[in-house]
């Protein structure tokens, strides 16, 4: 064999081996940073007894009475947001991050990542920092929901909430942001491949499939449930009403403002603490609405995200009836009102823009695998002494803001380091 072609030979053997060695690492550091998807819930609770934080035998799981409706309320500080994905949470976790900073709160956040081991049950043991015993003001990170660990963690009257999203919408996102990390997707080849999943779910979806949770009812199972129970199995409804019990309110995408209104009257808070700027939102031209016969799809593959939310979206307009429709109208104008106040004070240019065109990449948003679909802000160079923190500091992603709370991201910032070099 010619020398030159021989070279060429080591080099490429060379080559494959360092792939595979590199390979395996990614594997391994994976591994570590996805756990394990159906550990079972008796695995995740934390050996100990009673916590400090724990109601006591007996006492109901949630209050009966909202804050809001009782004359000379007392602002709320101990919260527990169950944050769901791809229902506007990144905007309501920004709401918590500040109000925990403004007034000092002690927060229970994941180590080592941005989520608690999702799509693994939370257990307190996860907790950075955490000491048995240890009693928290605001919990509010990805997990997936286990009750007990999360209740022992919190004050006895802690406040619950979460927030759900029309299923055939939260379907048609998640597939769009996580599609490229559920490998039975790959089978799809069509130019729309939401539309050709739709077409025949069955043929291409594998309930034990790596990330296989995130394509079929999502909400279901970050609640904690079983998202491929039958859809006449009782088990069904009773999970729904568990959920009614143990929550205070379950907010809904689709009238962001409205629920925060009633967020709002339920924590006696002021205006300023529900003030908002949407994001994690992705450009519009990124995602294709559903058409109708692919919405009825959508919402019958995720028959059990459904009936949740057909349920707590009639209970949402029974509060706002009791709350007052007209009262709901004023206050909505006058969060409307700040808001568009505050984007004026803060935006650069008024508006979200796309990834390429943020200036400062402490405002840089973090980005699905392989596309920069997600829109982020500029801070305007001349703020007034009186906004500048508070526009900062709602202009400010997810993980920045988790940095500057003090959260030890290794795991995250390896894994960016690392899509940063593949360019991925």
């Amino acid at each position: 064999m010619p020398l030159p072609q021989k070279k060429r030979w080591v080099s490429m053997a060379k080559g494959l081996v360092l792939g595979a060695l590199f390979t395996s690492f990614l594997l391994l550091l994976y591994s570590y940073a996805v756990p394990p998807l159906h550990a079972g819930l008796a695995s995740t609770r934390t050996p100990e007894g009673t916590a400090p934080c724990s109601p006591a035998p007996g006492e109901p799981e949630v209050p009966t009475l909202a804050n809001g409706s009782a004359g000379g309320c007392q602002p709320r500080r101990d919260i527990v947001f169950m944050k769901t994905h791809k229902t506007a949470s990144s905007t309501l976790l920004n709401i918590l991050f500040r109000f925990g900073q403004k007034h000092g709160l002690k927060f229970a956040f994941p180590n080592g990542r941005n989520d608690f081991d999702y799509p693994a049950f939370f257990a307190r043991s996860l907790v950075q920092d955490y000491r048995p015993g240890a009693c928290f003001n605001i919990i509010c990170n990805h997990m997936r929901f286990h009750y007990d660990e999360v209740r022992g963690l919190v004050p006895p009257n802690a406040t619950f909430i979460t927030v759900l999203r029309d299923p055939a919408r939260l379907f048609e996102s998640s597939f769009h942001y996580f599609g490229s990390v559920v490998p039975f997707t790959w089978k799809l080849s069509g130019h729309d491949k939401l539309a050709e999943f739709l077409q025949d779910p069955d043929r291409y979806y594998d309930p034990n499939g790596y990330n296989a949770h995130y394509l079929r009812n999502l909400l279901f199972f970050d609640l904690g449930y079983d998202s491929g129970l039958d859809p006449g199995n009782p088990q069904v409804q009773e999970h729904i009403l568990e959920v009614e019990r143990r929550f205070h309110l379950v907010l809904l995408q689709e009238y962001f403002d409205e629920s925060l209104v009633l967020l709002k009257d339920l924590l006696c808070w002021e205006l300023e603490d529900v003030l908002y700027f949407k994001l994690n939102a992705r450009r519009a031209s990124a995602v294709p609405r559903l058409s109708g016969e692919l919405y009825q799809r959508a919402t019958a593959w995720n028959v059990l995200d459904a009936r949740l939310y057909r349920h707590f979206n009639a209970s949402f307009w029974r509060k706002v009836e009791a709350f007052g429709r007209e009262r709901m109208a004023r206050e909505v104008a006058a969060l409307r009102r700040a808001n568009e106040r505050m984007r004026h004070i803060c935006i650069d240019g008024g508006r979200a823009v796309d990834a390429a065109a943020i200036q400062d990449s402490a405002m840089q948003p973090w980005q699905p695998l392989g596309a920069k679909s997600i829109l982020g802000y500029n801070l305007k160079k001349s703020i007034g002494q009186r906004h500048a923190e508070l526009c900062r500091r709602m202009l400010t992603p997810e993980i920045q803001y988790l940095m500057d709370l003090g959260v030890n991201l290794w795991v995250t910032k390896l894994w960016k380091l690392i899509r940063d070099f593949l360019k991925w």
